[in-house]
């Protein structure tokens, strides 16, 4: 079975392309490299450095004949989705209908969407928050994502495109680019092997649901061979503060870098955990591994990356 991953240089994406290729299946690759890296390309894979608003991605389609495709590319800043709203807009809604197009036009078996648990929520009142409650985004990033998993409703209805949405908090692990101005993990680690103090939004009170890459790998995968079509929320069932992550990489680092606070930004909320109890009776799955060996895991990446 050959696979499309748009977004395969990604984070995500690209620790998503080697576990499909050790799974035995062809893998092509669409990426921009925009935020992705050439890196984290696995040379087993066919890789077409292209975006997906352009029109002619559908030569790719036609050449390669995938069956199944991953959708993982995006604009992922958040604060940048407010200030860029149209930018963000045109990759996250135009692009992502661009590749519905072509999914519909060449057949494709199914769509597995990366959506954002993180941010399709909003602030949200129940705690941990199920795939039931009422979506109710904040950022342009995370109505970008709520609606596409509209449109997917919609191809499935119309066309009969089956769809996974995979809703997931906030993944964390090696390869996560700290330039791209989110994921709290790799810009504190980052900053802290500098020996510069990270910028801590607000009281670093608000709290996350963080799980290692890892873990968020092994759910998509076991969901993506399970015949099931929806939403899906990936992530642990826990929350951790800002504060919290900074203390344990502080202790990690062995760094003495004290606390810089600066203003909350306008798309923050209070607290954010989801319910992973449909995943773990779906897919038989929980996540394993735990945030002290995340986070370790993490700052051994990043130091041999950087050379620290």
């Amino acid at each position: 079975m050959k696979i499309l991953v748009t977004g395969g240089a990604g984070f995500i994406g690209s620790h998503l392309v080697d576990r499909l290729i050790e799974e035995g299946y062809g893998v092509v690759i669409i990426d921009n490299l925009s935020t992705g890296k050439k890196d984290n390309l696995n040379s087993k894979a066919k890789f077409y450095e292209s975006d997906i608003r352009d029109p002619k991605i559908y030569q790719i389609f036609e050449k390669e004949k995938p069956e199944i495709v991953f959708h993982y590319a995006a604009r992922v800043n958040v604060r940048e989705s407010i200030e860029k709203l149209v930018s963000g807009a045109s990759v996250n809604i135009i692009g992502s209908l661009n590749v519905l197009e072509n999914c519909k036009k060449y057949n494709i078996k199914k769509v597995i969407f990366a959506s954002s648990g993180g941010e399709i929520y909003g602030d949200a009142i129940k705690i941990p928050t199920p795939e039931s409650y009422l979506a109710c985004p904040i950022s342009p990033y995370g109505i970008g994502k709520l609606t596409i998993e509209r449109y997917l409703e919609s191809y499935f209805r119309l066309f009969r495109i089956p769809y996974l949405s995979l809703r997931y908090s906030n993944v964390y692990g090696p390869r996560q680019n700290h330039y791209t101005g989110t994921g709290v993990i790799a810009i504190f680690t980052y900053q802290m092997l500098r020996n510069k103090p990270p910028l801590i939004h607000g009281s670093g009170r608000q709290t996350k649901d963080y799980i290692f890459i890892q873990d968020a790998i092994e759910a998509t995968i076991l969901s993506f061979k399970k015949n099931i079509t929806g939403i899906l929320n990936i992530g642990t069932g826990r929350e951790t503060s800002v504060l919290e992550i900074f203390y344990r990489l502080k202790r990690l680092i062995h760094s003495h870098v004290k606390e810089k606070y600066g203003p909350s930004p306008l798309c923050s909320f209070k607290r954010c955990c989801l319910s992973i109890n449909k995943a773990k009776k779906i897919l038989d799955w929980y996540p394993r591994v735990s945030l002290t060996k995340g986070l370790q895991e993490t700052v051994n990446w990043f130091k041999k990356f950087y050379n620290y």
